[in-house]
């Protein structure tokens, strides 16, 4: 019997009010429709060092582990690849997000992940998901070909969070079926080689 493929879902901003919540609910409940998969959101507020406007912000190395870095380097040691969702923020990707990716480093390598761009724009993050193809590329991940482009995402979702463009069902399931693909030959190379 296969073992479940743990692809956790990492929300890649802690700013209030932030319409990359919705998507992150409802890739949730795509990726549950998976039988093989197992999932958990990890929302960069939980991870980040960062609690309030006043306390300070600064990366810790991967070497030096805190409380909060072993906490995510438990749970990337766990799984089999990552799914980032990120808004597009100034043409980037939020601080804190950084943060959180800079805490541990060896556990990412040789996994897959999966990019979902958001913006209140017509590129749907297309600028954010370029540049963590390159981070991540660092970190030893392999960062899938299919991405994820939320466009407009504060009228792509209606006030409770239902999605209104059921088009994008058809390319989350094939972003999805490629994440899988990669998780299980990854996987498998792991182990074997």
């Amino acid at each position: 019997m296969i073992r479940k493929f743990f692809l956790p879902i990492l929300l890649g901003t802690g700013r209030q009010g932030r319409y990359s919540e919705y998507v992150v609910r409802f890739l949730l409940s795509e990726v549950q429709r998976y039988p093989l998969l197992k999932t958990q959101l990890i929302d960069v507020r939980n991870f980040a060092p960062v609690r309030s406007r006043t306390d300070s912000c600064f990366t810790v190395p991967s070497w030096e582990p805190t409380n909060i870095s072993r906490q995510w380097s438990a749970i990337m040691k766990r799984a089999d690849g990552l799914i980032v969702v990120s808004p597009e923020y100034n043409h980037g990707y939020p601080g804190e997000l950084k943060i959180v990716l800079d805490e541990i480093f060896d556990e990412y390598a040789r996994k897959p992940v999966a990019l979902c761009g958001v913006s209140s724009g017509g590129l749907g993050g297309a600028r954010v998901v370029e540049q963590l193809r390159l981070v991540f590329a660092a970190l030893g991940m392999v960062s899938i070909k299919n991405a994820l482009y939320f466009s407009y995402v504060e009228k792509l979702f209606d006030k409770r969070g239902e999605l209104q463009d059921k088009s994008y069902i058809k390319h989350v399931r094939t972003t999805l079926d490629e994440l899988v693909w990669y998780a299980r030959a990854l996987r498998v190379a792991r182990k074997n080689v």
